[in-house]
């Protein structure tokens, strides 16, 4: 998250993307536990990726990886562009 190409990217923005986003690719395979990716925004309006996984048998959310996403290779920051 520090070296983000587009700025470092804070633990509150990673909340505040979480929070008020929405779940838009599903990796049910992942291991240990499944995953997803999120696409939410910041308070700042910073569009932001959150890669999650959720460990029932702890109630633990578990934050993977965060970035901004490129436009280029993003529709609307929620689609993949082929």
């Amino acid at each position: 998250m520090e070296a983000d190409e587009f700025g470092e990217i804070k633990d509150k923005e990673v909340f505040e993307a979480v929070r008020t986003g929405k779940i838009i690719e599903d990796y049910p395979e992942d291991e240990p536990y499944q995953s997803c990716l999120i696409y939410g925004r910041t308070s700042e309006d910073r569009p932001l990726h959150v890669v999650c996984a959720y460990s029932d048998e702890d109630s633990l959310a578990i934050i993977i990886t965060a970035y901004q996403p490129h436009p280029d290779r993003w529709i609307d920051f929620s689609r993949r562009r082929i």
